[in-house]
């Protein structure tokens, strides 16, 4: 999926999409990147003498790749979007610094009506940066 598709599928924009293309995608898993280029504004702040991406925000890359592969389950025309409603067994095993790329991999594990059950993980240069597992609930949106 393209950046503009992605666009398609979730609400979130600059500065604020931690998206950039969807590499695979099914019924169950997607992969996703997003590139971190060192003029990236949160960077000035964050550690200014030795940049780090904050875990935070390898979380919110996550749960965007999950929302992009929810829209694809969710009805056609509906005004419904995923919401993180739980978060459990976040675990940051390395840095992710300015002019890296992250991967995305997130998978559904359960799925109960319009709430789904996750596990992610996210990495940088073949090493996994976090490891995280969530839960997300489809709710009406105005």
């Amino acid at each position: 999926m393209t950046l503009e598709e992605i666009k398609q599928s979730i609400p979130h924009r600059d500065p604020f999409l931690w998206l950039d293309e969807v590499t695979e995608i099914s019924d169950t898993r997607i992969v996703a990147k997003k590139f971190l280029p060192e003029n990236l504004d949160l960077f000035r702040g964050h550690y200014p003498h030795f940049p780090i991406l904050p875990g935070v925000i390898q979380c919110e890359a996550a749960f965007q790749a999950s929302a992009v592969l929810i829209s694809k389950l969710l009805p056609t025309g509906t005004d419904m979007a995923p919401v993180v409603t739980r978060l459990n067994n976040v675990q940051f095993r390395s840095m992710v610094r300015p002019n890296q790329t992250i991967e995305m991999e997130v998978e559904i594990t359960e799925r109960l009506q319009n709430t789904f059950y996750l596990k992610g993980k996210v990495s940088s240069n073949g090493k996994v940066s976090c490891r995280l597992e969530f839960a997300c609930t489809a709710t009406q949106i105005v």
